[in-house]
């Protein structure tokens, strides 16, 4: 499991006067199918829950009872970025996009932003700081890494019921043998993103002649 993320960087910036420190991540960046999420999280100074950790390294049920815990302490805001505009954008703008939008959407103004990452979206209206893992790092950006994880597991679940042959609730879109063998019999789906090789191919294989 490793050590837990901690506050070091956020009682850094406090320590320079610094409020309201958001830490914001991203989920659904790698998937064949579905939006990007991005939450962004102002966590209350020393009172939040134990055990925040990177969502990689939590079981699901884990991630679902932190993550509503998280929204009884702190300050949340989630946003989402859908197929059409990955494929207009591409993948890593619009998950820029999403995190913009997710900071965009806390009814505080942060007055410092931890992005998980090597680079920050445009336009933030706060000072800002990429982090390298940071989601192993930063309490704060662990905390977003759950919140957006699992909002966008439920919106996958829900979009499995309209095409449950790709086992999206199990998947979450991710190219998985049994994902990739759906999508070569079933061909893509309009949640599908059709910039991602696997899926061009996909379609291509099904439109021709037979």
């Amino acid at each position: 499991m490793g050590d837990l993320p901690d506050a070091q960087i956020e009682d850094s910036l406090r320590a320079k006067g610094v409020v309201d420190i958001a830490g914001v991540d991203e989920a659904g960046r790698g998937p064949l199918a579905g939006p990007v999420v991005a939450a962004a999280v102002i966590l209350p100074v020393g009172r939040y829950p134990a055990g925040i950790n990177d969502s990689k390294r939590l079981s699901a049920a884990r991630r679902y009872a932190l993550a509503i815990e998280i929204k009884r302490c702190a300050l949340v805001a989630v946003a989402g970025v859908a197929v059409a505009e990955i494929d207009h954008l591409n993948i890593l703008q619009a998950t820029m996009l999403a995190m913009s939008k997710a900071v965009d959407g806390l009814t505080r103004k942060p007055g410092h932003v931890l992005i998980d990452g090597n680079r920050l979206p445009a336009g933030l209206q706060s000072p800002a700081t990429a982090i390298i893992k940071g989601d192993t790092r930063s309490v704060s950006i662990a905390a977003a890494s759950i919140v957006a994880k699992v909002e966008r597991d439920a919106i996958m679940a829900e979009l499995a019921k309209e095409y449950p042959q790709f086992g999206w609730e199990r998947n979450a879109g991710y190219g998985t043998a049994a994902h990739l063998a759906a999508l070569r019999e079933y061909g893509p789906t309009p949640y599908h993103r059709m910039g991602f090789a696997p899926v061009r191919r996909a379609a291509i294989t099904r439109a021709e002649p037979a």
